[in-house]
Order: C-alpha cells, then structure tokens, then sequence
C-alpha cells in the first residue's frame, strides 16, 4: 500500500517531464522544415508555440490529476465508491483510472487488514491455549514458546530440551517429516507424566506439550480406591458368611453363641452400612463440586445446631465443647446440609480421638488471617488427643487413609470422613488446613469465601 501511494506522490512530475520531452519532438520537426524553406519561419514559430502550449498545458494538467489523486489516496478513509473522483479529475480517462487505482488501493488495505486481524487472532489463541506450545530451531533450539509453556517450565527449559527420549522423536519428526508422539517422564523439578508431540512445519518445528501428570495420578486414586472400597466391604461382608455358616452348623443349637456371633453380626453389618453410606455421600458430592452453592446461610446458626445435636455424645464421654460464634458474622453462600455433614465429622473426629473427658473448641470468626484470602469465615475445630505425626497430615483426605486403622475400625470409623470433608470444602470454594503435633492436639480450619468472592 505504501509503494502504491509513492508511485502516485511521483508520477506528477514524471509526467510533467514527459510531456515537455514531447514538446521539443514538433520543436525539432518546425526548425527542420524551416531551415529546409518548407515553412516559413514565421509559420514554423507560430506552430512550435501552439504545439508547445497544447503539450505543456496538457503535462500541467496531468500533474495536477496526479498531484490530486496522491491526496486522495492519503485522505482514503471510507469506500472508493463515495469519493467524488469524477469531479476532482480533469483529464478524460483519469476519473475511471482513479477510482479503479483508489479501489485496488482500498482492497489492498482491507486485505491487510483482515491478514493483521487474522494474525493477531491466530497468536491470542495460541497464547491462550492451554497446553505449553514451543517452536523449535532445526537444530532443536526454543524459538518461541506460548503463556503457558513459560508457566509449566519457567526459564529453565534443560530438563525438558535434553530427555534422550525428545531428542529422539525430534530427530525422527525431522527426517520423516511427519508428526511424532511421545510419552515422558521428567522427573525434576518435580516428576511429571507428559505427552509430548512434535509437528514438523516446514524447517521449524513444533512442540505440543501436554501434562498428564494429574490424570495418571487420577488413574492410580480411581485404582486405589477401588481396591480400598472392595477391601473394606469384603471383610465385614466374610464376617458375616462366617457366623451364618456357624450359626446354621455348630451354634445351630447353642442360644449363647448365637447371641455372641449375632451381636457381631450386627456391628459388621453397621460397619458396612456406614461405608455404604459415606461412598454414596462423596459421590454425591463429586457429581455438585463443578458448580459452588448459591444459598445464602448464617453459620453461627448452623453451627448452634450441630453443636445440639452432639450433645448427647459429648456427655457420654464427659468432653466439655467450647463454642464461640459471633452471632453478627455476615452470611455467606453455603450448601446448610453438607457443612452440616462437614462440621458433624471434624468434631466427631476431636471427640473420637481426643481425650476422655477434655476439651473441644469449635470457633467461627472472620478476623482476618494470613494463611487465607481477605473476606470470608474461617472456622476451626481443635481437640486435646494425641495428635497426628507430621509424615501422616497431607494424606489425611486420601479415601480409606487411616493414620491407625486398627483404632479407627473399633471406633467406627469409614475412612472416608475426611475425604467428604475436602470435596465439600472444595465445592464452596473454600481452603482446609490441618495442623497438629503428636500429643499435643489437632486443629482442622476451614476457611470459606464471602458471598462477593
């Protein structure tokens, strides 16, 4: 576009000279004739003057058709079509030559406008994509790399650029010239699974880099707790085979040993039922996590009520609970039955597992604290027990993680408790911090957004 308007702004005086080159033609041919005696010279000087004028006027003319088109072409802004180039151009022709050189000037801009427009929307997207993407060098050396590559690598791209095995699929993508697919394993800064893919575009090569770290870790959970699951349903449910088969043989006449056996039976049968439940608890709440609660509830409320409702327990145990809620903390948005279910568990773990006869704190307040965002409610469930050793803490959440299974199955303990815990907290957008030191207590916070977060 821009040689286009140069050519315009230097056509005029090229003109000018081309037409007064033309001038000197019939001034040559007028001095010939009349040095010859075929025109007289008065004759010949009238005809050079007109042939001369005519020329001079018309190269004038030309110029400034050409002077204003180049000022046309630099005020484009709108259509060629409503320009008024027909009455702005003198020489006969120059009006359809104008508007077609300011049309064609005008599509040119627009074609590079959209190639912009399309340039510029084709490297958001790329920046914005999820998965790390890298341009690679024929020798394997990073060009360029999107947000996301720099936020899963950093600066430091050696560990990644010098695996034996991207090595490989490079140099294979280079000589095949097709793509090439590779699975990974880096293992610092921190292991990750990725999958890796190499797309040869021409000399350049491209690296689609994509983490499978959290699936393969999804993989093993989804394993594992099925294995757990089935684990802790067989073995109640071979308790129970076993003392039927006794009781239709050897006991079928001992009123004793059926009572015994039938007592066991029935704690077997609430051991699964208990399990049962809390495995169609979380995967109810799995199926809600995606989308946070929209009711607004008043926790100090709820709590008083969960706290009644632990009453009972906390007397047969001879446990003091001290209870602190501000009655004016503001509402926040909340699912009421699952925080139910959530403080339910946290003070019913400090009552399992504190000591008989101490002391439990349930506290709720919204003074602010540096372990949480600003705004929102944190509330904080601590025991006196025996505390949790250090090693045990980030995988207290795990389903079917017990610290002492021995302790927690003869308590009634699922396993699961804390795993409910977690996705609800997760669901209301929330934070859980666990902190505990052996014998000195435990203390579960939970924090929990305001209703503008």
């Amino acid at each position: 576009m821009a040689g286009s308007e140069e050519t315009w702004e230097k056509a005029g005086p090229a003109a000018f000279a081309l037409f007064l080159a033309l001038a000197a033609v019939p001034t040559a041919v007028f001095a010939l004739l009349a040095f010859l005696g075929e025109l007289r010279p008065f004759m010949a000087l009238a005809a050079w003057a007109v042939c001369s004028l005519v020329a001079i006027a018309f190269a004038l003319l030309l110029g400034r058709d050409v002077a204003v088109m180049t000022r046309l072409v630099r005020a484009l802004r709108i259509a060629p079509g409503a320009l008024p180039v027909d009455r702005q151009l003198l020489v006969p022709g120059m009006s359809d030559l104008g508007a077609e050189a300011l049309r064609l000037i005008h599509a040119e801009r627009l074609s590079r406008a959209r190639n912009q427009a399309s340039a510029a929307e084709d490297r958001a997207l790329v920046e914005r994509l999820p998965d790390p993407l890298l341009k690679l060098d024929r020798h394997g050396r990073v060009v360029w790399r999107n947000n996301s590559a720099i936020t899963a690598f950093g600066s430091d791209m050696a560990a990644l650029m010098r695996h034996p095995d991207l090595r490989a699929a490079l140099a294979e993508a280079q000589a095949d010239g097709q793509p090439v697919r590779r699975e990974i394993m880096l293992s610092a800064p921190v292991t990750r699974d990725l999958e890796i893919t190499i797309i040869p575009v021409g000399e350049p090569l491209y690296m689609l880099v994509s983490d499978r770290t959290r699936e393969r870790a999804l993989e093993k959970m989804r394993a594992d707790f099925v294995a757990n699951s089935s684990h802790e349903l067989r073995t109640p449910l071979a308790s129970l085979i076993g003392f039927i088969e006794t009781l239709r043989g050897p006991a079928a006449d001992d009123p004793e040993a059926q009572q015994h056996f039938l007592g066991i039976m029935a704690e077997q049968a609430a051991r699964m039922q208990r399990v049962i439940g809390d495995l169609l608890s979380l995967s109810k709440i799995e199926i809600s996590e995606h989308s946070p609660p929209k009711e607004m509830q008043h926790l100090p409320f709820l709590l008083e009520r969960i706290v009644a409702g632990m009453e009972p327990m906390l007397k047969a145990q001879g446990t003091q609970l001290v209870f602190a809620a501000p009655a004016d903390l503001p509402q926040i948005q909340a699912d009421a039955d699952q925080l139910t279910q959530v403080f339910t568990n946290l003070l019913d773990n400090a009552l399992k597992y504190g000591k008989p006869g101490g002391e439990i704190k349930l506290v709720a307040t919204d003074q602010p604290d540096t372990r949480f965002p600003p705004g929102g409610i944190i509330v904080s469930v601590a025991d006196d027990g025996i505390g949790i050793p250090r090693e045990h803490i980030p995988r207290l959440t795990e389903r079917f993680y017990r610290v002492d299974k021995g302790r927690s199955r003869s308590i009634g303990g699922t396993g699961l408790g804390l795993a409910i815990v977690k996705h609800v907290v997760n669901r209301h957008r929330g934070k859980l911090v666990i902190e505990s030191e052996p014998g000195q207590g435990t203390v579960f916070t939970v924090w929990l957004p305001g209703p503008s977060r």
